[in-house]
């Protein structure tokens, strides 16, 4: 199969309207598949669907939306009426907003939540469904983000992220067996998220458009990414690289119980040294600042 051959297949894409969904969707069906194009704003799904018609591609609207599960199967269930399988799905509908802890709102935080979170799993779970049913594998992609790393003023929106990682690692493992790809892709584009931020804006200029990541999505659901599963990869235009999986740091200490008094004296005498710089900007631990920054007396040699 050619990379760009996807003739035989059918795939859904949420949050196509507009932005990196709408590249998506636009770039897999020059590509030959037949796609539903999702958005809960349903003129501009419609539009998306109608532009890819208008160049000759295969496409259909959805203005359900993946935050309630009836609505997540009805998507599924359509790209299985029109086009009579699913063999792909593109996870990218979200939410995202700037908010300091003290700052968060219940109600803005659990919708985030039911679409980023409750909207990928719904959707993955009856995409998987229908494909285990066909029999012949699949391939999905997440949309995660480099968030998840840790970013200021994105708490809700990172968690949200992280687990999204954390759910294509598990289902890769799942779903191997069965030829079903999982794999989630961490994009930076200039889009209605970074338009929010001025910081995201300082770091994404307007030439960073969305079609830019659209090929990584290309390759993820051909057949070139056989055997690539439960990879977390990031795109930001220019740069395209695999992300590291968490691990366990060495070294691990073993006693037949630890108390607090045990744990203190590891952190002071062996841990305080591997402490990890942490989030997306990987700040040093403030135990660890007076080593790197030079506000200590420097040491010196005998």
């Amino acid at each position: 199969m050619q990379l760009r051959d996807l003739q035989d297949r059918a795939v859904v894409v949420t949050g196509a309207g507009r932005g990196l969904g709408e590249a998506f969707a636009t770039h897999l069906a020059q590509a030959g598949a037949a796609v539903v194009v999702n958005d809960v704003d349903e003129e501009m799904a419609w539009r998306t669907a109608e532009n890819i018609r208008k160049h000759g591609g295969r496409a259909v609207a959805s203005g359900h939306s993946v935050s309630d599960p009836a609505q997540a199967q009805a998507i599924v269930d359509l790209c299985v009426a029109e086009f009579g399988s699913i063999d792909g799905l593109v996870n990218n509908a979200g939410l995202n907003y700037e908010a300091l802890p003290w700052q968060e709102e219940p109600d803005r935080v659990r919708e985030l939540v039911e679409v980023n979170v409750l909207g990928v799993m719904y959707m993955g779970i009856a995409a998987v469904k229908a494909m285990i049913e066909q029999g012949r594998g699949g391939a999905i992609v997440n949309v995660s983000s480099g968030a998840s790393l840790g970013q200021r003023k994105l708490g809700v929106y990172a968690a949200s992220k992280g687990a999204v990682a954390s759910l294509t690692y598990s289902w890769a493992l799942d779903l191997e067996e069965s030829g079903i790809r999982v794999n989630a892709i961490c994009p930076l584009a200039h889009t209605r998220m970074v338009w929010k931020s001025e910081r995201s804006l300082r770091g994404c200029p307007p030439d960073r458009t969305p079609s830019r990541i659209a090929p990584v999505v290309l390759f993820l659901l051909s057949d070139a990414a056989e055997g690539i599963t439960g990879q977390l990869i990031r795109c930001n235009g220019p740069q395209l690289h695999i992300v590291g999986q968490p691990y366990l740091k060495a070294p691990i200490l073993e006693r037949q119980a630890w108390d607090a008094e045990t744990v203190s004296r590891a952190f002071d005498e062996i841990f305080g040294a591997h402490l990890e710089p942490y989030g997306l900007e990987k700040r040093v631990p403030p135990r660890l600042r007076k080593w790197t920054e030079g506000t200590s007396t420097p040491l010196r040699s005998a």
